[in-house]
């Protein structure tokens, strides 16, 4: 029998980077959430990627990014937090956008960090070849990056040879999770992401980041079918109204999506009922933060 090998990998980016579409293509299905909105991923959501006899956990951090308030400040925390124990550190840029702001800062905290490098430049389906050369030129002169890759998190060109060269890097050591397991985020966690996603997927910038989904209620029906029952937060009357929408119809609209999405991730029918609740101060409540599996940081 050959040895198993077993690592931790830190993905560390920009918000929006693609940081949770490349874990999900590392994995081989969804165990993140994705947006098209900054600061999608809250919590250090696992992953576990197999190559071979090679076990990969995939700490999907936060995007790091200036905190300015509570919420940010346990997600910036979550992040950093995620890359301590790690065997590596991915760092994900986009090529495209950038965001130099908040780019510089990560690369002038990862010069001096002891953890093995590595620079993954995403989206090439869409960046030009030139300006992508001179970029990662330009980030490995600042940054002692031990390989760099060219990928697209999207479609998924450049990850599988990424992901053979990680594995070959990990030490070895006994696998730390079943072998059919994807993630370790509980199912009760995961679902009520998906559900946050699809408030972000059809409410697009009229629901600002101010909205969490809380768990209340996940239990098997004699059937064997779920019934899950979640609290959708908001801070003002005026977003409950918009996520209600007109006679109910956003909110309906944003469960049937969810509990469809919920059945195919679980393989099971799911029964969804969500209601909306106005929270105004609740990123500074201490229960909310725990159940989205983030640490209170004062």
């Amino acid at each position: 029998m050959t040895q198993q090998k077993c690592g931790m990998v830190a993905v560390i980016g920009a918000p929006n980077a693609g940081k949770s579409t490349l874990v999900n293509q590392l994995v081989g299905q969804k165990v993140a959430i994705t947006s098209a909105k900054a600061q999608t991923t809250r919590a250090r959501m696992l992953g576990i990627a197999l190559h071979d006899d090679v076990q990969m956990i995939l700490v999907d951090t936060p995007g790091i990014f200036a905190p300015k308030r509570r919420l940010d400040r346990a997600m910036v925390s979550a992040a950093w937090e995620g890359a301590e124990s790690a065997d590596a550190v991915l760092l994900l840029v986009d090529p495209i956008k950038q965001r130099r702001h908040e780019l510089e800062p990560l690369l002038q905290a990862l010069a001096g960090r002891p953890e093995k490098k590595i620079l993954v430049l995403n989206k090439v389906d869409r960046a030009k070849k030139e300006p992508l050369l001179a970029l990662a030129q330009e980030l490995t002169a600042k940054v002692d990056f031990a390989e760099v890759f060219f990928v697209s998190a999207l479609t998924g060109d450049g990850v599988p040879e990424m992901k053979a060269a990680l594995a070959a890097s990990m030490p070895d050591g006994v696998w730390m999770y079943p072998e059919d397991q994807v993630s370790d985020a509980s199912e009760r966690l995961l679902a009520a992401e998906i559900t946050r996603e699809q408030l972000y997927k059809q409410l697009h910038e009229e629901l600002p980041y101010d909205s969490a989904v809380r768990p209340e209620q996940y239990k098997t029906r004699p059937d064997s079918s779920l019934e899950i029952h979640q609290q959708i937060v908001v801070a003002r009357d005026n977003q409950r109204a918009i996520v209600l929408g007109k006679g109910g119809s956003r909110i309906k609209a944003i469960g049937e999506a969810a509990r469809k999405e919920l059945s195919e991730v679980l393989g099971v029918k799911v029964h969804l009922f969500l209601h909306v609740k106005v929270l105004e101060n609740w990123s500074e409540d201490k229960e909310v933060f725990e159940e989205m599996g983030l640490d209170w940081v004062r």
